[in-house]
């Protein structure tokens, strides 16, 4: 599996997988991707930044340029998955991916949003793209659906659903609904420190919610190589 984070300006996913201060090495060829695990690497723009706070300040086609070579010049190796994190939106980089893949047998997109309707107002905008642009939508799953207070275990409602959540407006568009997921803020915290929340954490309600809905998409059908 591999994780390709096309997030040129907010890069994340080496602070997520605890891989931050790593360096990506170039060989003949091409650039190695960062391992995480032996079966887990990673690729994103913030190994090549000299400091994580500095910004990218760049243009469309200096972003395109980046992704196209993080498609054709990275040894990936063999893989089963090659993961995509992009930005929110409908931009450059999603124009980019969709273009370079789209010879690749792409095998479509995850959406995720949260269950208020500012949200969710975007998402609708994104499931547009990806049929105007021939891209399935797997799926969608709702983030943060509810807090998980992290002294008494009591839920409560932080984002409230005032027009019925992820869950109406997939069956407004016809798109899968994979199942929601709480907001806990150990698995922020988690996240911060680059730590793997879901072995550490396998009794967690949010690995728990994260295993039902793997779960579903498991019963619909398997996924072949690559996804975005």
């Amino acid at each position: 599996v591999a994780v390709l984070d096309i997030d040129i300006c907010g890069p994340s996913q080496p602070r997520v997988l605890g891989v931050l201060n790593e360096q990506v090495h170039q060989s003949g060829s091409g650039w190695s991707p960062v391992f995480v695990d032996d079966n887990l690497s990673v690729m994103s723009i913030g190994f090549l930044l000299s400091s994580p706070d500095d910004a990218v300040i760049w243009r469309g086609p200096k972003k395109n340029g980046m992704i196209r070579q993080f498609l054709s010049e990275v040894d990936w190796g063999n893989l089963d998955y090659l993961l995509m994190d992009t930005p929110p939106g409908t931009s450059d980089e999603h124009l980019s991916a969709s273009t370079y893949l789209s010879q690749a047998g792409l095998t479509g997109a995850l959406i995720v949003t949260t269950p208020q309707e500012v949200a969710l107002l975007d998402v609708r905008k994104e499931i547009d793209f990806c049929r105007k642009v021939n891209i399935k939508v797997l799926g969608v799953v709702e983030n943060m659906s509810i807090f998980v207070c992290p002294c008494c275990k009591r839920l409560s409602e932080i984002f409230p659903a005032t027009t019925g959540g992820a869950k109406k407006m997939c069956e407004e568009m016809n798109v899968p609904f994979l199942g929601s997921l709480p907001l806990d803020p150990t698995i922020a915290r988690f996240c911060d420190e680059g730590k793997d929340f879901i072995n550490e954490l396998p009794n967690s309600p949010a690995v728990k919610s994260l295993n039902e809905i793997v779960k579903t998409k498991d019963d619909e059908d398997s996924l072949p190589a690559s996804v975005v």
